[in-house]
């Protein structure tokens, strides 16, 4: 069966009336489910430590740019006693649990079930690799147990992230933590756009653009979260 046959088939499961009962079984076990990834992923995480999640592309190859830059930066992390949490997945994410495991530093993934099936790497520690089911679930481990993002150049759900991120720190709903973009050539369009689109059109205030840093190196991007935590105190997120 192809994708479109599918997709339409699911588009009329959607649609399909339901009873109250068939509704009732449906959402409660879906419930219990989504508990039981918080409480495990609680658990795991509340054990592990402080820690700093890189984000980036499932797609740069070893050797590339930005997967060498991302080895660099989970090494220099690990140094200064950071544990590195990543998507699980290969490319970027791969290089930051790389970069942890050969400096001997935690080393944490925090992957997803998707239908076109991500495998995990292979630089995961044991007893710290996670697979989930629901992607909202996933982005609170990253927020909660996080000391700071670094977020390399990637698609969607690396934006997914990096937004995520920026809207709970500029509401409120977390304490302040450094975002830390890589790679001056990637990011300058996105940026440039929204100084003229979103803070010039008042979308944002001027002070937003101060949540997060952009940077070309390694070295500047673990200076960045080093020297934050020289101000700042580290406090729970949630």
């Amino acid at each position: 069966m192809n994708d479109d046959l599918i997709n339409d088939e699911r588009i009329r499961e959607g649609f399909a009336n339901k009873d109250w009962p068939e509704v009732k079984v449906t959402d409660s076990w879906q419930i219990f489910k989504i508990m039981a990834e918080f409480i495990k992923g609680f658990e795991t995480m509340a054990r592990i430590g402080p820690c700093v999640s890189i984000f980036g592309s499932a797609r740069v190859k070893p050797g590339s740019k930005y997967y060498e830059v991302a080895v660099e930066i989970a090494k220099k992390l690990t140094q200064n006693g950071y544990g590195i949490i990543s998507g699980g997945g290969p490319g970027v994410m791969e290089a930051a649990n790389k970069g942890a495991h050969l400096t001997g530093g935690k080393s944490v993934g925090l992957n997803i079930d998707l239908p076109h099936e991500q495998f995990h790497n292979a630089f995961i520690d044991k007893d710290k690799l996670m697979t989930y089911d629901y992607f909202f679930v996933r982005k609170v481990m990253f927020v909660k147990y996080s000391q700071g993002f670094v977020v390399l150049p990637g698609g969607f759900g690396t934006m997914d992230e990096l937004f995520e991120a920026l809207t709970l720190i500029q509401t409120g709903k977390v304490a302040r933590f450094p975002i830390v973009l890589v790679g001056i050539e990637y990011w300058s369009g996105l940026l440039d756009w929204i100084k003229r689109e979103m803070e010039d059109g008042g979308y944002i205030s001027s002070e937003d653009q101060n949540l997060f840093r952009l940077v070309d190196t390694a070295e500047e991007a673990v200076e960045h979260i080093v020297r934050f935590y020289n101000k700042y105190v580290i406090k729970p997120n949630f």
